[in-house]
This record gives C-alpha cells, sequence and structure tokens, in this order.
C-alpha cells in the first residue's frame, strides 16, 4: 500500500490539512505531513508567504528532504500550495516516487532544475479556473512535457479551496478534490 507524503501550504500544518490525512489514514495509508514552519500557523497566506520567506526556500528545501527516507518505497508525494514544489520535486527526484498530487500549485520543471520528468510517476493537479496564484500556462507545459498528467479545474477563484482555516474553503469542490486524491492513490496502488 502507498505511503503518502503530505506537504503544507504557507498556512503552516494546520487542521485542515491534519483532517485531510487522516481521510487517507482512513483508507489504511501510513501519511506522514512534514511541518516545515516548526509549529506555526497563519490565518492569512501574506504572514505565511513572510515565514516562507524567513525561512527561505533552500533552508524549506532541506526540512522536505530530510522528511523522506532514502529507501522508501512506492511513495506518492501530495502538496498544497506552497507544499508543491517540495511535492514535485521529490516525485520527479526519489527513486521510489509513484505518484505526485498538486493542489492549488504548480511549478515549470526548468524552475525546480529538471530538464525531464520519469515516466513512471504520474501528477494529478487541482486548481480553480481562475486562481490567481495559478499560471495556467506553466499547468499547460507540464501537461506537455508530463506523460500522465490529470488535470481537475474547478468553478471560481479560491485558491486553497480545501482549507477550511483559510477562509476561501469552498465544501464540495474540497469533497470533490479528496474523493479524486482518494481514487488517484487507489490507481497507484493497484499499479505498484
Amino acid at each position: 500500500m502507498p505511503d503518502i507524503i503530505l506537504f503544507h501550504s504557507a498556512l503552516g500544518l494546520t487542521p485542515s490539512v491534519e483532517a485531510f490525512a487522516e481521510a487517507l489514514r482512513a483508507d489504511g495509508h501510513r501519511v506522514q505531513t512534514p511541518d516545515l514552519f516548526d509549529g506555526a500557523v497563519f490565518e492569512t497566506l501574506a504572514k505565511g508567504v513572510e515565514k516562507r520567506d524567513e525561512i527561505g526556500i533552500p533552508a524549506l528545501s532541506e526540512r522536505a528532504m530530510k522528511s523522506v527516507a532514502p529507501d522508501a518505497t512506492d511513495v506518492i508525494f501530495a502538496g498544497f500550495s506552497m507544499g508543491t514544489a517540495a511535492a514535485q520535486m521529490l516525485a520527479a527526484t526519489h527513486r521510489g516516487a509513484i505518484g505526485c498530487v498538486l493542489m492549488h500549485a504548480a511549478l515549470p520543471l526548468q524552475a525546480l532544475g529538471l530538464q525531464a520528468w520519469p515516466a513512471a510517476v504520474p501528477v494529478q493537479f487541482h486548481s480553480t479556473q481562475d486562481d490567481p496564484w495559478v499560471d495556467r500556462d506553466v499547468v499547460a507545459g507540464l501537461q506537455d512535457q508530463i506523460g500522465s498528467f490529470q488535470t481537475h479545474w474547478y468553478e471560481g477563484a479560491a485558491h486553497l479551496f480545501a482549507e477550511r482555516d483559510g477562509g476561501e474553503y469552498v465544501g464540495e469542490q474540497a469533497e470533490t478534490m479528496l474523493s479524486r486524491v482518494r481514487a488517484f492513490v487507489r490507481d497507484r496502488q493497484a499499479a505498484s
């Protein structure tokens, strides 16, 4: 059964992230939720981005890398917003990766220093259609570069629509996204 490593957004390791992880644990998966912010949680993305910048991207990347055992196998890397950078990097470079789930953000491969994406690691992406934090051209580029890249677009412009603690929560969309993530994990389990 795949293990899942779920990275939080710039709001920090909130109860919503823990609830999402618990839902996946209920399916029998071991789910890790690394706390990249040392317990700090924020009510606004602006405050969280300040914390991200205070820690620095290199230090956050190092923390994310340390959260995974080098010999871990059958791992799905997932992330919310800021956490998608860690999920993408680890899914592309960790030899035990079997999938990647990107919620509310995605980076071009070049921004991660990657030339190509591993063919054996499918990606599932989620965002609202008009999310101001998501560059649709980047998503289109990833679709062209990654052999198996599922996109799920939701109505509206909410960024963290699955985050009950962030003020943009859209319950129906959050439930649909969780259902789709569960299906993706089941598919990866069947394939591994």
